[in-house]
């Protein structure tokens, strides 16, 4: 029985496989090494390697101009953070949360009298009503529910979030 010069070169990757460990269950899902939030084009992007590996549209609070200055003011923040928390059962669907404020967010607010606010969370719709119309959140980044699915499988704690006007 003659076997043909593929069949031999299938067989010989599939042992390379198996001895390398090399099953494509282990190299898992791609993961990003940085989150760009552009609020003015209302856009999430997960980076890799400097590189757009997906992009999202956003929304956020009613007032969306400018960075947070103090709690309330219906502001996303903007500048260097980082993802400090993963919540599986917000009331949203999944939450992320970002580390603000931070030492310039805290001096900003104190100028004012008023407190910083905290809390800050990129994630998916309302668990009652579902609804992505409009800028509706205080301050957080929303996406939908199933762009936050994969913006959940693809982060992990200590992420660096650039949040950008």
């Amino acid at each position: 029985m003659q076997i043909g010069r593929r069949r031999v070169a299938a067989w010989l990757s599939l042992g390379w496989f198996i001895a390398t460990g090399a099953a494509a269950e282990e190299i898992g899902p791609i993961k990003a090494d940085r989150i760009v939030i552009a609020k003015a084009e209302r856009r999430l992007y997960l980076m890799l390697r400097k590189k757009v590996i997906r992009t999202y549209p956003i929304r956020l609070g009613p007032n969306p101009v400018g960075p947070k200055i103090f709690e309330g003011d219906g502001r996303t923040p903007e500048g260097q953070y980082v993802i400090d928390e993963r919540k599986p059962d917000s009331e949203y669907f999944r939450s992320l949360r970002i580390s603000y404020p931070n030492a310039e967010n805290l001096a900003r607010a104190a100028k004012h009298g008023t407190p910083a606010g905290d809390n800050i969370r990129i994630h998916g719709t309302p668990r009652e009503s579902g609804h992505f119309l409009g800028d509706w959140t205080d301050g957080c980044i929303a996406v939908s529910n199933e762009a936050m699915q994969e913006i959940w499988d693809a982060v992990d704690l200590g992420t660096p979030v650039e949040i950008r006007p």
